[in-house]
């Protein structure tokens, strides 16, 4: 049976995520080199959870080298990244590409709301563009066109951002929402991840 292994950062909402997708919570160095897939979900702080992270880095990155399936979840996929507006601290920086702030619109980023997919994933098999999803952000990511696989459009005081709301390269996939909280589709999406 596949061990799919939840990465605590010390901040998320990782009871939900586990239920999804029957893994383990964990940040113990010998979960990780053993996971077959590793979730890397996240709410809070950029600086926060990156310093909780820095001793299982290598281990992170070790398990992307070998090939296994790795998903970033909101904070999770921005730390896929070089470095947030939020805050000091490093990510994982194995996408090229920084997080930036909302600017003069409401944050967060709250609620429903509807994902153009740009580019094919496994991820989103059976999901159709225009699918809705839920989110709790005040930050996106900027990155190079050819890791985007999908925008998301957020409209307040009469501005208009086209944000990021899903990346991947090769066996790393990020999502800017919480499938863990967005029904069905969710549900889809994870156990897309599940059976890569």
């Amino acid at each position: 049976m596949e061990k799919i292994v939840i990465l605590d950062g010390g901040v998320g909402n990782f009871s939900n995520v586990q239920k999804a997708v029957d893994g383990i919570i964990s940040n113990k160095v010998e979960d990780i080199k053993k996971a077959d897939k590793l979730i890397f979900p996240g709410v809070g702080s950029f600086g926060v959870v990156s310093k909780s992270i820095i001793p299982l880095k290598d281990y992170i990155l070790e398990h992307i080298d070998k090939g296994k399936p790795l998903l970033g979840i909101c904070l999770g996929m921005q730390l896929l990244f070089q470095s947030s507006e939020e805050d000091s601290g490093k990510g994982l920086a194995y996408l090229p590409g920084k997080v930036v702030k909302f600017k003069k619109m409401k944050v967060p980023h709250i609620g429903w709301n509807d994902i153009e997919i740009v580019e094919k994933s496994e991820i989103f098999k059976g999901i159709q563009s225009g699918s809705y999803f839920y989110f709790v952000h005040s930050y996106y990511v900027v990155t190079e066109d050819k890791y985007i696989t999908s925008y998301t459009e957020y409209e307040s005081r009469g501005r208009l951002c086209r944000f990021v709301s899903s990346v991947q390269k090769d066996n790393v996939f990020g999502v800017q929402f919480h499938p863990e909280k967005s029904s069905n589709n969710g549900i889809k999406l994870l156990e897309n991840f599940k059976s890569l």
